[in-house]
């Protein structure tokens, strides 16, 4: 889908050629004097007047061939106080209202509205107008092929507008491998669509098969991996925006493209949702697909242990003890709580790049779902300065987060008579237990686990991938970045490859 900012008057707006156009009315337009033959805002203003629109955020008014007005539809739809989590339930609102099949070209006109808000109207319109179609033989494409966004002063907010049509390139990217069936979204696929995607500018790969893995003496991981017949993959993607000698942030995805459980089996009623469990795999190559679009000054990393979780004759048993890279032991005492087997070895590998940053996102415990449910991501870090940003960041992108305790006591139920520690501790506090698990594999860097388990994905009628936390890590990434260029002297960036 394509996207463009234009500065637009109403007038301008009402004599621009589109299927369908939104005017977006935030509560301090009603007093907003038309100008001399502006049809749209003396329409609006009406409305208002009237009272034939409710002043509520998301309040939807429709029209149809409006004199004077070229777009065959018009929906005036109210924002409130402009903000921008308002934005987003106006525009989506409206667009449900709309019903654009068929419609190829929309305008949304913004007027002053803020930076945030822009944004959340691109992010607002992507969401309603995806579809997934993949795997299906007659299905519905996203018709909508051209989005025009019309502001005051169109300069104000450009960069807002870039950073959201990035976002949304690495959302849906996010979305489409989450949504795809295991068996078209195998470790080996996601790798090839890894390594398609480091074709663009400053983005690099390298893809470890079961000899590398083994040879780095990655236990945790490839006892994981044993049980099925599809060969694990460990994807290791590079950005490169700054200078070579700049440390990376260093992002760590869960991906287990089909978790059945193992011997551990999860019951059958909705386990085909599990093809969602690589949606931590899938957010953090969806953010290198954003990186690519933005292209800020910052190096980063991406590290995807990737693989299926099976009950075959070959697979792990409870009771069983496995070495991690790190050289600790592990007593397996339920094989669906393997995420945290796959990402402790990946934190492991992570130290080699003498990192600003660690954050790894997965789709790890049920408890977070009970803790959070669908509305914030559980975020734990070792490092107040990096929770404090990754919560801002979440808070701005609309992408919310809530920082859980990582007291040491939570680890007591991990120990193990039988080796460095067991993989759970119990049902009590279950998603700190496994944050606590994974910290015994951080060395000394800024530390933040994300448990997505709960906005990863949407069950039900509405059942899909959200491609969460992409934005938080995007607006995250942008702002270290800002960061870094505030506190350092110019330095040439890295090379295109």
């Amino acid at each position: 889908m394509d996207f463009e900012l234009k500065s637009l008057s109403p007038h301008q707006a009402a004599g621009t050629a589109a299927d369908a156009l939104i005017l977006l009315w935030p509560d301090s337009a009603d007093q907003s004097p038309p100008s001399p033959g502006d049809a749209l805002t003396l329409w609006a203003r009406a409305a208002v007047a009237e009272r034939d629109i409710d002043a509520a955020p998301g309040s939807t008014l429709l029209a149809h061939r409006l004199p004077s007005v070229q777009p065959r539809k018009v929906a005036l739809v109210r924002t409130g106080e402009g903000s921008a989590l308002a934005t987003r339930k106006a525009v989506s609102a409206a667009l449900g209202a709309l019903k654009l099949d068929g419609a190829k070209k929309l305008l949304i006109l913004a007027g002053a509205a803020s930076a945030g808000a822009v944004a959340a109207t691109v992010q607002a319109v992507a969401e309603a107008t995806y579809r997934y179609t993949t795997t299906k033989s007659k299905a519905k494409p996203r018709t909508v092929q051209k989005v025009m966004v019309g502001v005051a002063d169109a300069a104000a907010v450009r960069s807002a507008f870039a950073q959201a049509v990035a976002t949304v390139t690495g959302v849906e990217w996010a979305k489409e491998w989450a949504n795809r069936p295991g068996n078209h979204a195998t470790p080996t696929l996601l790798a090839d669509a890894a390594q398609a995607l480091a074709r663009k500018p400053r983005l690099s790969v390298e893809v470890l098969g079961p000899k590398e893995v083994a040879k780095l003496g990655m236990g945790a991981f490839m006892a994981v991996a044993q049980g099925s017949h599809e060969p694990l993959r460990f994807i290791v993607l590079h950005y490169q925006g700054a200078a070579k000698s700049d440390a990376p942030v260093v992002l760590v995805g869960k991906g287990i493209t089909f978790d059945t459980g193992g011997i551990s089996i999860k019951p059958a009623p909705e386990m085909d949702e599990m093809k969602f469990d690589m949606g931590g795999a899938a957010s953090v190559i969806g953010t290198f697909a954003a990186l690519a679009e933005l292209q800020p000054d910052i190096n980063v990393v991406g590290l995807v242990p990737s693989c299926e979780n099976m009950p075959d004759g070959k697979a792990i048993k409870p009771g069983d003890v496995v070495t991690s890279m790190s050289g600790q032991t592990i007593e397996i005492l339920n094989t669906d709580a393997e995420g945290r087997l796959i990402l402790c070895d990946a934190l492991t590998y992570a130290d080699r790049y003498k990192p600003r940053a660690v954050i790894d996102v997965a789709t790890l415990t049920g408890a977070c779902v009970i803790a959070l449910g669908g509305v914030r991501a559980g975020l734990f870090a070792n490092n107040d300065g990096l929770a404090q940003a990754l919560a801002e960041a979440g808070e701005v992108a609309l992408d919310p987060c809530w920082r859980m305790p990582l007291d040491d006591e939570y680890a007591e139920g991990l120990k193990s008579p039988f080796a460095d520690m067991g993989n759970v501790a119990g049902r009590q506090a279950g998603s700190i237990t496994a944050a606590k698990f994974l910290q015994k594999f951080v060395q000394q860097w800024p530390w933040a686990h994300l448990d997505i388990a709960g906005v990863a994905w949407k069950g039900g009628a509405a059942k899909g991938a959200t491609g969460r936390p992409v934005p938080l890590l995007v607006q995250y990434l942008v702002d270290e970045a800002n960061r870094l260029k505030q506190s350092q002297p110019a330095r040439p960036r890295g090379k295109k490859r």
